[in-house]
């Protein structure tokens, strides 16, 4: 079993994890705003999920010879972990809720805006609890420092999105007051509309799978709330799945290796998801139109993106565990930092802050740089697990 042993190994796979978890919402939400239903999609990105923990278990998972008290991954399958086997699991069913809420969410209240107010939700309440579930391996002096500074990004965030909805507001207004007196049906419906235009925003509408049109901005903000409480849970899940902090099994019985737990948490992820969705298929939420599971399987439009997107949040989980299990959970929440690369992306991709005003410019710059102190501060406050064998 490959373990990673040193800070600067367990540094290197958050940040690749970081990268990892920022890019995949992008990758979902560009399908959403193509017209793809999120139900197809989401689909397509728990089949590769899946199968990107299998490849982690039989690669990272069985190399080398088994140390004491690590076992490979075949080997500790026939086990008896089962109380740890249902903490990892219960980690997966809070990830693929939470997961299955954002997608929605994006919709609502923008790429940036959700990944900002989940990360905050899983920081202030999971980093705490992986802190003290570590036996305090972090330190708190600049752990804490670190917290600190996302809930004031969060602030940050939250006033970008109330001023950059101001500005969008702004141009539609404008552009339908230009309509009216043009008395002209066709305007603002142009089909090569630049971003951050009225135009822009008007044709994202007509084409994007979920609708937002009004429709209350409390309601992205609801879910994106549950989502990251569902979030905040699932590495303190995992945490208490690989090192069994509450000495439930028994006497002699290894506790499970990160590999052997991603498995089992990637499993019951897999599971909730496909059953969810399918029945969203035939019972759709928020207005989306009814689909079925063979226009689901003939549905190739931007399969390969959806795909993607499963392998990307698959090796992304499995990098932040494997960070965590060397230096600290609670400084592997250092990846809840990703809006930092979902920012990115929403601006180059999606358009979003384009054409904005001062004001949501100087807050977006503001909000990204606290994410940089932030993300400087969680991985700095990395310590390094001792082994109790």
């Amino acid at each position: 079993m490959y373990e990673v042993e040193s800070k600067g190994g367990a540094i290197g796979c958050m940040l690749l994890s970081l990268f990892f978890l920022g890019t995949w919402p992008a990758v979902m939400t560009s399908l959403e705003q193509r017209g793809r239903l999120p139900q197809h999609t989401y689909l397509d990105y728990s089949i590769t999920n899946l199968l990107a923990a299998v490849l982690i278990a039989l690669t990272f998972g069985q190399l080398g010879d088994p140390k004491p008290g690590q076992p490979n991954f075949f080997t500790q399958l026939a086990q008896d972990n089962w109380p740890c086997v249902l903490f990892a699991m219960a980690g997966g069913v809070f990830l693929s809720l939470g997961n299955l809420a954002t997608q929605y969410a994006w919709a609502f209240v923008g790429l940036s805006v959700t990944e900002v107010i989940t990360a905050s939700i899983t920081v202030v309440i999971g980093t705490t609890m992986n802190y003290f579930l570590d036996d305090r391996i972090n330190k708190a002096e600049i752990l804490f420092p670190g917290v600190g500074c996302f809930l004031i990004a969060v602030l940050l965030g939250a006033a970008v999105h109330g001023s950059n909805s101001a500005d969008n507001k702004a141009k539609l207004e404008v552009a339908m007051a230009d309509q009216e007196k043009a008395n002209d049906s066709t305007a603002g419906t142009t089909t090569d509309a630049e971003f951050g235009t009225a135009d822009f925003l008007i044709e994202l509408e007509s084409k994007r799978a979920i609708k937002v049109f009004g429709k209350s901005v409390w309601m992205g903000l609801a879910i994106s709330s549950f989502a990251g409480l569902c979030f905040s849970l699932f590495s303190p899940s995992f945490n208490l799945a690989t090192n069994d902090q509450w000495h439930l099994l028994k006497e002699g019985v290894d506790d499970l290796v990160v590999y052997t737990a991603f498995f089992y948490f990637s499993c019951s992820c897999f599971v909730l998801a496909i059953i969810l969705n399918i029945t969203f298929l035939y019972r759709p939420v928020l207005n989306l139109p009814k689909s079925s599971f063979k226009a689901y399987l003939n549905d190739w439009n931007g399969r390969g993106l959806a795909l993607l997107s499963g392998i990307l949040c698959g090796f992304g989980n499995g990098l932040q565990f494997m960070g965590g299990q060397a230096a600290g959970y609670a400084a592997a929440d250092a990846v809840q930092a990703l809006p930092l690369v979902s920012t990115f992306w929403g601006i180059l991709l999606f358009g979003e802050y384009r054409r904005s005003s001062r004001k949501t410019y100087a807050l977006l710059v503001s909000m990204l740089f606290m994410f940089v102190v932030a993300v400087a501060l969680l991985m700095a406050s990395s310590g390094h697990r001792k082994d109790e064998s």
